[in-house]
């Protein structure tokens, strides 16, 4: 979310599905890319990455996956999610916070990479009911990215061209225990995973890191309520309109879609990000 937020809208929240380590299988043949290698062995070389292209139709279906509307290029899924055949697939990883349901898992399994204040206690997005990952030293940070990247190589595994992962911004929210430079080597660490596996990356939200995007390795962004901020041009202009902008009221996406519709791709889903045929679910586009 923006970091001008104070967060009453937001983007995915408790309605996610797939939350287990192991990710599905996907079916679609052609959705894996591969790269030409010179040496001939296509063990030593790394997979091709592919960015998005600019102005696709987009669709954000990290609430659950159904069959794209008609003219959609491109979506975004949940890692637990299969890839939509014959579309440009992005893979949605809450990266720097827990998933609600996996808070004990990492309690048990990983208790001190949760960040906590100075009284032991966890440092909570309360919106999302998500506990924050402790990004703050370079040994946690590689630990965590033992993890997340496990999430990613999966991603890769199934399909997808890209991966998001979200709350890059989660230093907003940190208590001041963490910093943006924390999350921003954080980040380095998932693009070089994600590239060594063959996605592209997306930054998903915050224009405070639009100036290090070439340090880190993002190649498109994903950002949600610009067009509440006035920020939609400042992505747009970062990444050569390779941007995934998603509105949740009419409000925001007429500003989005005025500001830079004609060359990025806008759509407008509801807070929850419903699938088509639950009640509530909207879906437009400018």
């Amino acid at each position: 979310m923006s970091e001008h937020a104070v967060r009453p809208f937001l983007r995915r929240g408790s309605t996610l599905a797939g939350l287990a380590v192991g990710v599905a299988t996907a079916t679609a043949a052609g959705l894996l890319l591969s790269n030409t290698f010179a040496s001939g062995s296509t063990a030593d070389a790394a997979p091709e990455v592919v960015p998005p292209e600019a102005n696709v139709t987009f669709d954000y279906q990290i609430g659950g996956g159904y069959s794209p509307p008609a003219g959609v290029g491109a979506v975004s899924r949940d890692r637990g999610d299969e890839p939509a055949e014959g579309l440009y697939n992005v893979c949605y990883v809450n990266a720097f916070q827990t998933q609600p349901d996996a808070l004990d898992r990492w309690e048990k399994n990983n208790p001190d990479l949760l960040l906590r204040d100075g009284d032991g206690r966890l440092v909570n997005d309360e919106d999302w009911g998500e506990a924050l990952l402790d990004t703050s030293t370079a040994d946690k940070r590689a630990r965590l990215a033992d993890i997340v990247g496990g999430w990613i190589d999966g991603c890769a595994k199934s399909g997808f061209q890209a991966v998001e992962p979200d709350n890059l911004d989660s230093f907003e929210r940190s208590e001041g225990l963490l910093t943006r430079e924390h999350n921003a080597a954080f980040a380095k660490l998932l693009a070089d995973r994600a590239h060594a596996a063959g996605l592209a990356i997306g930054q998903k939200n915050t224009t405070d890191l639009l100036e290090q995007r070439g340090r880190i390795g993002f190649d498109f962004a994903v950002a949600e309520e610009c067009g509440r901020y006035d920020e939609c041009a400042d992505y747009a202009s970062a990444y050569g309109d390779r941007v995934y902008v998603v509105e949740y009221t009419d409000g925001d996406f007429a500003k989005a879609c005025s500001s830079v519709g004609a060359t990025v791709s806008v759509v407008r889903r509801d807070l929850d990000v419903r699938p088509a045929g639950q009640p509530g679910h909207v879906f437009r586009t400018c």
